[in-house]
């Protein structure tokens, strides 16, 4: 009887271990951290600071080359879709963006340069709050993009 308690603490110590190593391997990400309805709001109420966010971050990353971010009109549609593995909620939002040629970059003479660009402006919902990298996918409307990204992202409703 002296060695089996200490067997039973051990075994029990051991499980508990076990048990600790598997629930970490778990992310943390794969429940959705709140009700679509209130992500949504959440956007909506949110959106014109995210759009700020949005053009700050995307025009200062030099992309495309030799052009500058001249303006960006956002549409008024927006699409939700979710990352099936994460669970992570992402917002699509359609924009036209203009550009004007950087001085000294080899853009000023080409006729292009003055052209509308369709794109799609990228929201994530992270924890409880909706932020942007800044990502733009371009000649893609926020329906594309979601199905070009289809076996990473599904639509929701």
């Amino acid at each position: 009887m002296g060695t089996i308690l200490p067997a039973i603490v051990l075994l029990c110590l051991l499980m508990g271990l076990l048990g600790y190593y598997f629930v970490s391997l778990i992310p943390a990400s794969t429940v959705p951290s709140m009700p679509l309805d209130k992500a949504r709001a959440l956007f909506k109420l949110r959106r014109e600071w995210l759009e700020a966010d949005f053009v700050n971050l995307a025009s200062n990353f030099g992309k495309p080359r030799g052009l500058a971010w001249k303006d960006c009109d956002f549409g008024s549609n927006v699409e939700y879709a979710r990352d099936p593995e994460s669970g992570e909620l992402c917002a699509f939002v359609e924009v036209t963006i203009s550009f004007e040629a950087i001085e000294g970059e080899g853009m000023e003479d080409v006729e292009a340069v003055g052209n509308l660009r369709a794109a799609t402006a990228v929201f994530h919902l992270n924890d409880d709050a909706w932020m942007t990298k800044g990502r733009a996918i371009f000649n893609l409307n926020p329906l594309q993009a979601i199905e070009h990204y289809n076996l990473q992202l599904e639509t929701v409703e």
